[in-house]
């Protein structure tokens, strides 16, 4: 990893030729991280100073945004060139990035081939196998022998992107098996290549999704697993490095929706007109969201005026409670991500919540009698009691939004993760402040304990 003391030195270097020198040695990645720390002004001279090689690696390596940047400030054959270099499925996702005339200006300067597989790959939709999968992998006819198999691997497979794993087809391009590069390495060379390879085949179809992909890979333990059409043609791989850019792209995309960042992509180091754009409007629509839980509190002005103790008890009910139910609902939402569990496991999660949340609500609500007893004058003590009850009621209430609301939006087809936050909140203190401030108003109307 590129560190910022690193960055630094790179950055105070003003001879060019020392800083092509140290760019050059770097790895890809390393170098696309300095390129995307630089200031914007800089970011193309210094990658004009990578050699050919390196540029092509370096820029699969770079954030969408300074791609686009990049394309922008090249000269065109220099853009072409690597572009063409790129692979088909890294390809596509900068295309989706880039406007039409860009898009169709670059189409046209790749070769037939490479022009053929990213349309291939553009064809299907966003978030499925199709688009993610590569057209770069070693395929061998199941008639070949082993020897033949190696010899056409040497001969025509070195820039596939991996060869671990050979896919077996028939003569209509059909997936029927597999072979491990350990297999033919280890097998006799007049052995046929039918008589080795495993017919229990883990694929997927090209309009899987992305998520489903991910759990069948990680549940095998695959570096790579077959794409097929519906006619069980293989027409792609999707190896491991693709599924842990998607993993990490969800996480940060679930993290980000859960405290109401638009769109869930934002990152660190991204400029403060971006940072703005895709915080705020959520914001102010949260606001909108809490003026229900206000206007719970606004009928009861009167009864804090009598008992000012709840002024201080009463953000206790806020934060834990959202606590809470953040916590189970996090919890659900990452279940549904990673397909552990779906809406028709709900009454089953929804009854180890409760039980989990009995002993949780005991403990919230005794403690919080403690606390109001602490807090309390003499004469309004007996808040203690209304307060302890209405935490562990709230928490019960808690784990039970927690757990049905991304269900409940799961089964409607909408984003857990972007809605359920801020609606578990909202509604918790709705109904943790109504039902505490109900219950005290009736106690110094029912019972006349005025202070």
């Amino acid at each position: 990893m590129l560190t910022q003391d690193v960055c630094n030195s790179f950055i105070d270097i003003a001879d060019l030729n020392q800083l092509k020198w140290n760019l050059n040695r770097l790895q890809p990645v390393d170098a696309a991280e300095y390129i995307t720390r630089a200031p914007q002004q800089k970011r193309a001279i210094t990658f004009r100073l990578l050699n050919k090689n390196q540029a092509i690696d370096v820029f699969e390596h770079l954030p969408s945004e300074v791609q686009k940047e990049l394309i922008s400030s090249l000269h065109d054959v220099q853009v072409a060139q690597i572009v063409e270099a790129m692979s088909a499925h890294e390809r596509a996702e900068l295309f989706d990035e880039l406007p039409p005339g860009v898009v169709k200006w670059l189409l046209q300067e790749l070769s037939p081939e490479q022009r053929q597989a990213t349309a291939t790959i553009l064809g299907y939709p966003e978030g499925t196998a199709g688009r993610l999968m590569t057209t770069e992998y070693v395929w061998l006819r199941e008639g070949l022998t082993v020897g033949e198999a190696l010899r056409k691997i040497r001969r025509q497979d070195e820039d596939k992107e991996t060869i671990y794993y050979a896919y077996v087809t028939d003569n209509k391009r059909r997936l029927v098996s597999t072979v491990s590069l350990r297999q033919l390495l280890f097998t006799i060379p007049d052995a046929k290549i039918r008589d080795i390879a495993s017919d229990r085949v883990v694929k997927v179809r090209t309009d899987t999704p992305q998520e489903e992909v991910v759990r069948l890979m990680k549940r095998y333990d695959l570096i790579a697993i077959p794409v097929v059409d519906r006619e069980e043609r293989l027409v792609g791989i999707i190896t491991i490095d693709d599924v842990v850019d998607i993993v990490e792209e969800q996480a940060t995309e679930e993290i980000q929706k859960l405290v109401g960042v638009s769109g869930g992509d934002e990152a660190a180091l991204s400029p403060s007109g971006i940072t703005i754009r895709k915080r705020l409007p959520w914001l102010l629509g949260i606001m909108l969201l809490y003026i229900g839980a206000s206007s719970a509190i606004a009928p009861f002005q009167s009864t804090i005026s009598m008992v000012p103790v709840l002024a201080v008890i009463m953000p206790l009910f806020s934060n834990t409670g959202g606590t809470v139910g953040i916590q189970a609902l996090t919890v659900t939402i990452r279940g549904l991500g990673v397909g552990e569990v779906t809406p028709k496991d709900t009454l089953q999660i929804l009854r180890k919540e409760l039980t989990a949340g009995l002993g949780t609500a005991l403990a919230l609500g005794f403690t919080m009698i403690m606390l109001s007893l602490i807090w309390a004058p003499p004469s309004e003590r007996w808040v203690a009691l209304v307060a302890g009850t209405v935490m562990a009621t709230n928490t019960l209430v808690a784990v039970t939004l927690g757990t049905l609301l991304p269900m409940g939006l799961k089964r409607l087809k909408l984003d857990p993760a972007m809605m359920s936050g801020p609606l578990v909140t909202t509604m918790l203190d709705a109904i943790g402040f109504m039902i505490f401030l109900s219950m005290i108003s009736m106690a110094l109307n029912v019972f006349h304990l005025k202070h």
